[in-house]
């Protein structure tokens, strides 16, 4: 991870990470769904791609390994695609695009907790065994009379 100092340019995918408007390029298209002669007319579905050695420049890379596998069909083999199209605004689709890069990056850096394995305690085992013979009792006490045999 190269340590470069942000410009006022930049933009910020993270808490202290920043990426500069170069490493990202935007397409349009048109979008799908309702909207009239809008959607006909105006291509205003955003599509941003990163490029993996761009993301690989500003994050460690054990972030790198966790942000391509929670991207997962995202990235590709040298870059990340995120697409939004919710919005008739190509304004407001390039800010959604900015925000899931940012929610990818951000959950890309917070490393889950190792689950240690336990076991359970002497009493809630007991615990559990009282259960099960308590229904137990409660289910047999439901048959009629003269069926204990079975």
């Amino acid at each position: 991870m190269a340590v470069t100092t942000p410009s006022p340019n930049d933009i910020e995918i993270a808490p202290g990470i920043a990426l500069p408007p170069a490493a990202m390029r935007w397409s349009f298209a048109r979008s799908s769904g309702p909207g009239g002669q809008n959607v006909n007319k105006v291509a205003s579905k955003a599509i941003l791609r990163v490029g993996l050695d761009d993301l690989g420049a500003v994050l460690p890379p054990w972030a790198m390994e966790r942000l391509i596998a929670l991207a997962g069909s995202l990235a590709t083999e040298t870059e990340l695609i995120v697409s939004a199209d919710n919005s008739r605004s190509q304004l407001a689709n390039r800010r959604a695009c900015i925000g899931r890069l940012r929610g990818l990056v951000v959950e890309a850096l917070n490393r889950p907790r190792k689950r240690r394995a336990t076991r359970p305690s002497r009493s809630s085992i007991r615990r559990r065994l009282d259960a099960k013979t308590q229904r137990g009792q409660v289910k047999r006490q439901r048959k009629p009379p003269g069926r204990e045999a079975e």
